[in-house]
């Protein structure tokens, strides 16, 4: 089932600066971690000045959005889906 969270979010990433590349590794959602296992879609938009870039990642049970604000380092779980049909 999709659920819309909206809350901030602790992520951890790692950086390859030799393709400029961000991806997340883990999350901490409602005090458990949850490992990433699969990075899908990765985009980014802005709005005004800020840049904004969007994941599509999987842990082994759940999906997570997740929304990184670039002006603050702020990241959002947006939204978050156990795979299940509503």
């Amino acid at each position: 089932m999709l659920q819309k969270i909206s809350e901030p979010i602790s992520v951890g990433v790692s950086f390859d600066h030799t393709k400029s590349r961000i991806s997340p590794r883990w999350v901490v959602w409602n005090g458990k971690l949850h490992a990433i296992i699969n990075i899908g879609l990765h985009h980014s938009y802005r709005t005004g000045r800020t840049l904004y870039h969007v994941f599509s990642v999987a842990s082994k049970t759940l999906f997570f959005k997740l929304i990184l604000d670039t002006d603050t380092l702020r990241w959002k779980l947006e939204e978050i889906s156990d795979g299940m049909a509503d």
